[in-house]
């Protein structure tokens, strides 16, 4: 069976960033700012961003392209079979991710045609609790899926490079008019302040709590740890540079982010002049509420900013739910022959199964998504450098540089930042992270 690879260099650009301009962009990056310090998260998320995610996906890179294969066979392509169980794990970890990704997704549409009918604007709490869990959270699930799951069945170039090609720039062009927009709401000046005035003493007092989320979130943004970056890596040519593609990546998937904040923050804090008690409480469903809250407020024209900004974060969504399940499609298809539509339904399926747990109950939407943040992603992350870092070494080197030029200062320093600080830099992540597991609820009951 013939490979599928990427029509053009752009195309997997976008689809990379697409991967990586998701939720965890619009949906997670704004909460957790706001709820984290604001400006003191930002800084400790930037830092991780050059410092530790750019090395990572290089990483993530090199392993894909060097054995042309997916997350899984990878390692096993590049002749180390028991480390598999790393390419395992990337692949359980964006499956256990994408299931209540899902259920989130489905609640941006509902939210799409809530702000065209002003549905919310008497109580945006009482309707969030209505909308997000029951039949009606799990019905939207699955039209989530279903979407998911028709692109990826379309294959790379047909599917997701033509979809992505359409995404990204469309996020970046609606995010720029909201932008504008919220610049121009009562409390924007305020909001400005605490989005890009560091606060260290606020930093210093936190270090426990803004840390883990913070460089969590710079993987999760990213789709580190997730078998995706090694999966869409594994499609692209050895004539392409991956530090200048991995570059360009992290910079526009942190611009966008950026982006969503200078667009978030204003529409919190034009409500009475600050974070809401709502963004403030947290949960998943928080920023939902504090955003719909900010919509209502402004009447009619708060209608046709919320239909504009749930279209974006569903477009966002979709770009990162297909390179989840491009995951395991792609190792299904690779390793046993089966055809690709059957493969990226009969996942889809799987997972919406699993997650109507999330659908039914919020409860276990946020505990699936504290242990995919303090656990999953950092042990994922942590063994992938590793293995670059350390396993393949001098071969990893071999493989950054193809398409470079030969330059040689590229390789050697890449590698001593993989070996050092960024392995130092996860490890104290996942340690910090695992100190607060306590903390976290029990297992909601069935």
């Amino acid at each position: 069976m013939t490979r599928e690879t990427w029509a053009t260099r752009v195309g997997f650009i976008l689809a990379a960033v697409g991967s990586a301009v998701g939720l965890g962009n619009i949906w997670q990056f704004p909460f957790k700012t706001a709820t984290n310090g604001g400006s003191a998260f930002v800084f400790v998320y930037l830092l991780a961003a050059v410092l530790i995610g750019l090395p990572a996906i290089l990483a993530e890179f090199v392993i894909g392209r060097r054995a042309k294969r997916n997350a899984i066979e990878a390692f096993g392509r590049l002749n180390r079979p028991a480390w598999t169980i790393v390419g395992a794990l990337g692949l359980f970890t964006g499956m256990w991710i994408l299931s209540y990704y899902s259920v989130v997704g489905g609640w941006v549409i509902r939210y799409v045609f809530g702000s065209a009918t002003g549905a919310y604007f008497g109580d945006p709490g009482t309707y969030f609790e209505t909308v997000s869990m029951g039949l009606e959270a799990v019905g939207l699930h699955g039209v989530f899926m279903l979407l998911t799951a028709g692109i990826v069945a379309f294959g790379i170039e047909d599917g997701i490079e033509r979809a992505t090609k359409l995404m990204v720039p469309s996020i970046v062009a609606i995010l720029l008019a909201l932008a504008v927009y919220a610049a121009t709401l009562p409390g924007a000046t305020d909001a400005y302040a605490y989005y890009l005035n560091p606060d260290f003493e606020y930093l210093f007092a936190n270090l426990g709590d803004v840390v883990p989320f913070a460089v969590s979130q710079a993987f999760f943004s990213l789709s580190l740890g997730m078998g995706a970056m090694i999966t869409y890596s594994s499609y692209i040519g050895g004539d392409e540079s991956l530090p200048t593609d991995g570059g360009t990546i992290v910079v526009l998937n942190t611009l966008v982010g950026l982006l969503a904040g200078f667009v978030v923050l204003p529409l919190l804090f034009a409500q009475q002049g600050g974070i809401s008690e709502t963004a403030a409480g947290g949960g998943p469903g928080a920023l939902f509420v504090a955003v719909a809250s900010a919509f209502a407020d402004l009447g009619m024209a708060g209608r046709a900013a919320g239909v504009v900004f749930f279209l974006v974060v569903l477009v966002a969504a979709l770009s990162s739910a297909i390179s989840l399940l491009e995951v395991v499609t792609s190792y299904v298809v690779d390793k046993y022959g089966v055809d690709r539509r059957v493969t990226a339904f009969g996942f889809g399926a799987a997972l919406f199964a699993l997650g109507t747990l999330s659908a039914g109950d919020t409860a276990w939407l946020g505990w699936f998504d504290t242990v995919a943040y303090k656990f999953l992603l950092p042990v994922s992350v942590l063994l992938g450098v590793f293995f670059a870092g350390w396993v393949l070494g001098p071969v990893a080197v071999e493989e950054l540089r193809k398409g470079t030029g030969g330059l040689p200062q590229v390789g050697p320093a890449w590698l001593w930042a993989l070996r050092t600080f960024v392995l130092l830099a996860v490890v104290a992540t996942l340690l910090l992270g695992v100190n607060t597991l306590y903390e976290m609820p029990a297992i909601p009951a069935f």
